[in-house]
Parts: C-alpha cells; sequence; structure tokens
C-alpha cells in the first residue's frame, strides 16, 4: 500500500473520531427539539453497560416490568402495538429510557443488598443512588425528560425523605404552572443536594463553574436548576431484590398483562413464567446491545453511501436500534412463548446430592448457607490433608476437635428446632472458641467446616434423623423425569 494512500486513510479516521468525539449525533429538526428529539440527537456520555451479571439481570428484569407496564397501557388504549411509539431504550443515557410519544423518562436502577444500608443521606443519594449522573444526563437533554431512580435500598428517616417531600412540592409548582422557587423552608436540603451533585459529577462541576461551557453559574441559580430537577424526579425505593424476582415478577407482571389480552384465566402458571422469561430475556439482550444490526455493523460506504458524511447519523441510528424495544417486539415475544412456553421455561437448577446439601436443606437452611457450608466443609479438608502430608501430630490434633465439635453439636440439638437455629447456634459456639485453643493457622470459619464435614460423614443432623441415602436416590429421579 502506497504512502499517500496510508496518509489518505489516517487522515479519513482522523476526521472520524472527530466526529464523534462532537456531543451531536443527529441534529434536531426543530429550534425547539421534543424530549424524544433530543434522545437521539445528543451522544451518552459513557457506554459502561452492565458491570456485574447480578446488576445486570435485576436491571433487566426491572426494565422488563416498565416495557410490559407501557404494553398494558398500550392494550387499554386499544392502540395496536404495531402501531404504537412508545419504546424502552436500554443502556442510552441511563440504565433504560421510557419513550411515550414525545415524553422521556430516564430511569437510574440501583440494586442494593439488605446488607447495605439504606440511603440516609442525600450524599449517598447522589452518590450510590446515582441522582448526580442522572441530573447531569437531564440537563444535557435540556431539562426535558423526567427522571425516576429505581431500588431495592429504602430511603432513611431524616434528608432522604425530606427531599422525596420536596420534589412533591416542587413539582406541584411546576404542575401548576408556578415558577419552580426555593423557599426558606427548603433552601438548606437543596443547597446540600446541589453541592452533593457537584462532588460527584464532574461535567455538572465544570458547566457550574464556567470551565466547559460560558461563564460561572451563580450558586442560586444552581439550586433553583436542581429544584427544577426535583420537581420532575420520583424514587421508587421498594423494588423486590434479585432474590425474590423470579419468584414474584411472573404474577406481578405478566400476570396482568395476559388477563388484558383475556388469555389469563385460560393459561397455566408455566406459560405465565414462560411470557415473563421471554420478555425479559428480550431486555436481557438489548441491554448488552446485541440487537440486530443491518449490514452486520459494517461501515455503510461499502454500501455506496460515504462514510464521513453519514457517519454521525449512522452511528446515531445504529446505537439507538441495537438498544430499542418496541411494544411490537414485546408482542411478539409474548405470542411466541403462549405458543411455545416450554421454549421459555427457566433450566431448572441441579439437586443439591451430597449428604451435607440434603441434611441442611432439610433441616431448612438457605441456598446461600449450603453454599457457604460446601466451601467451608473444602476448606476443612484441605487444611487437614496438607497437615497430615509433613506433620506426624496432625491426625491426633484433627481427633480431639472432632471430638469437641461433637460434643459442641450435640449440646446445641434440641428435639423439634428447625436446622437453621441449629445451624446459628453452632457457628456462635465455634466464634467464641479461644484462638489458642484451636489448631495452628485455624480460624472459626474453618472449625465450623469440621462441623460440615461431620454433617457430610452422618455424624451430625440439621435435625431429626433421616434416610438420607433415599431421599438423594429420589432427588436424582426427579431430575432425570422432571414430569
Amino acid at each position: 500500500m502506497s504512502k499517500s494512500l496510508l496518509t489518505e486513510r489516517g487522515a479519513h479516521f482522523a476526521s472520524i473520531r472527530a466526529l464523534y468525539s462532537q456531543w451531536v449525533l443527529v441534529k434536531p429538526t426543530s429550534p425547539s427539539p421534543t424530549a424524544a428529539e433530543l434522545l437521539v440527537a445528543i451522544a451518552p456520555s459513557d457506554d459502561s453497560g452492565a458491570d456485574t451479571a447480578d446488576r445486570y439481570h435485576w436491571q433487566a428484569a426491572m426494565a422488563a416490568a416498565d416495557g410490559l407496564t407501557l404494553y398494558y397501557r398500550t392494550l387499554g388504549e386499544g392502540t395496536s402495538p404495531a402501531d404504537s411509539d412508545r419504546r424502552v431504550l436500554c443502556e442510552v443515557h441511563e440504565d433504560w429510557v421510557l419513550v411515550d410519544g414525545d415524553a422521556v423518562e430516564l430511569v437510574s436502577g440501583k440494586h442494593r443488598e439488605q446488607s447495605v444500608a439504606t440511603f440516609t443521606t442525600v450524599n449517598m443519594l447522589a452518590d450510590a443512588g446515582g441522582l448526580a449522573h442522572m441530573f447531569d444526563r437531564w440537563s444535557v437533554l435540556r431539562e426535558r425528560p423526567t427522571c425516576r431512580l429505581v431500588t431495592t435500598g429504602g430511603l432513611g428517616s431524616g434528608d432522604p425523605q425530606s427531599l422525596v417531600n420536596a420534589a412533591g412540592h416542587f413539582e406541584q409548582l411546576r404542575l401548576s404552572g408556578a415558577p419552580v422557587t426555593v423557599d426558606d423552608e427548603r433552601r438548606a436540603l437543596v443547597c446540600a443536594f446541589r453541592d452533593s451533585i457537584a462532588k460527584h459529577s464532574v461535567p455538572v462541576r465544570k458547566t457550574w463553574d464556567g470551565t466547559s461551557l460560558g461563564g460561572a453559574i451563580s450558586m442560586d441559580d444552581r439550586a433553583v436548576e436542581v429544584a427544577r430537577f426535583l420537581s420532575v424526579l420520583s424514587i421508587d425505593h421498594s423494588k423486590p431484590r434479585r432474590d425474590h424476582i423470579e419468584f414474584s415478577a411472573p404474577s406481578e407482571y405478566a400476570k396482568p398483562v395476559l388477563d388484558r389480552l383475556e388469555v389469563g384465566a385460560t393459561v397455566s402458571a408455566t406459560v405465565v413464567v414462560a411470557v415473563w422469561e421471554a420478555v425479559a430475556n428480550l431486555f436481557r439482550v438489548r441491554m448488552r446491545a446485541r440487537g440486530s444490526v443491518p449490514w452486520a455493523g459494517l461501515p455503510e460506504k461499502i454500501f455506496g453511501r460515504p462514510l464521513e458524511e453519514s457517519f454521525a447519523t449512522a452511528q446515531g441510528e445504529r446505537l439507538m436500534r441495537e438498544r430499542t424495544i418496541t411494544m411490537e417486539d414485546i408482542e411478539i415475544a409474548i405470542e411466541t412463548a403462549i405458543s411455545q412456553p416450554v421454549g421459555f421455561a427457566p433450566i431448572s437448577r441441579l439437586p443439591r446430592s451430597t449428604r451435607l446439601a440434603v441434611k441442611m436443606a432439610t433441616g431448612g437452611c438457605t441456598d446461600n448457607g449450603i453454599e457457604r457450608a460446601e466451601d467451608l466443609r473444602q476448606d476443612y479438608k484441605t487444611y487437614w490433608r496438607d497437615r497430615q502430608s509433613g506433620d506426624p501430630t496432625a491426625r491426633s490434633e484433627q481427633s480431639r476437635l472432632q471430638r469437641r465439635l461433637l460434643r459442641i453439636s450435640d449440646e446445641e440439638s434440641a428435639v423439634g428446632l428447625p436446622g437453621t437455629i441449629f445451624w446459628r447456634r453452632v457457628q456462635e459456639r465455634v466464634d467464641n472458641i479461644p484462638a489458642e485453643e484451636l489448631p495452628p493457622g485455624m480460624d472459626a470459619d474453618l472449625v465450623l467446616g469440621g462441623i460440615c464435614d461431620l454433617t457430610n460423614e452422618c455424624k451430625v443432623w440439621f435435625g431429626e434423623r433421616f434416610d438420607v441415602v433415599a431421599r438423594i436416590a429420589e432427588l436424582h429421579a426427579q431430575r432425570d423425569n422432571p414430569s
């Protein structure tokens, strides 16, 4: 390849990068574009997608719930899903975006485990709750969208609840057509939230300080802008956690749609679950940006269109096409699931067939507890295998520890008590063993692994004795013959 051709191509791709680095992907068609037009016109600030499997699946489920709500509303209005302009955009500007005609709602989904504290400060809402990022996107989109935070976290008393109340107050001002202003009663709260947004959003801070565009914005004007943001913000903080979604979502989100389709009373629970899985899977795929891409994503120039002239438009269109779910998409998923429910049935989990797992499950222990117990048992066995390979005293130490663990399990056993209580009591007893009384290099968790190993050897039980071998055989039979 000639040097001149390489230089020409280098300049060509440099111009492409320059185009893509600009904010505008598609120029608005009017001086005062709608929120829906701006959504396509303004480039997202990032494209991180889902960073963990748990977060990804939970967010996809919540987006699917919103999609089914839009579809339910469409059916109620008598509009054909194929003709509806309602749609959901995944991972564009926010975790997902609801588009209803010209109206747009940005939605941020934040899953928080039960062990994590509720949102107790406005600073936590701005940072961990994602409101600083949402404020930036809302501002870039010219304050046209409404906004919603969806979370499992819950809101603590004090400032977070006061922020929700303030949002309601500012919303009433907005809906009544009155100017959204900050009164003395809410000024301190709004200013605290303003400062938290600036702390956790570099783009907002640069804009307000005047380092990116124009001059600096006064503190009072910043507070009024935050009040306008609050006037379009809602916080849904009581969503089910990821552990509960698979059980509650079909009846809560899919069944009402089937009822409106007038098939809810005639379908089985299997079909309801299949419909939910079909729609949720549609969102899982789109949230990974794996929608169909015409021309297999190849540059438009190959098909006769000059790349440098069509690049901005093509990139914007392709981004939206890959991430968009229409009402017709949802309808097709529902119809397919109804006609072929087996194809969307969740994959059944393999039965836990170790003696330890079966005993703990029969005793009522949770899946998380059983998984931890299995890991502790393996760590315990590894510890003694390593010790016994070069230490002649290890075997006698192990026997001494096992006798102590059998005594603990005997003392904490009580007729009629569930295995969960036994498990908790044993852990408390093991935690209280002084470190100097443990074998060298062993901690409380490894000692608890000894209880698990004794359980697997049928020397410890999580409740009344039963035929564990028969129970394991029964589980295997159920796996091999699910019908």
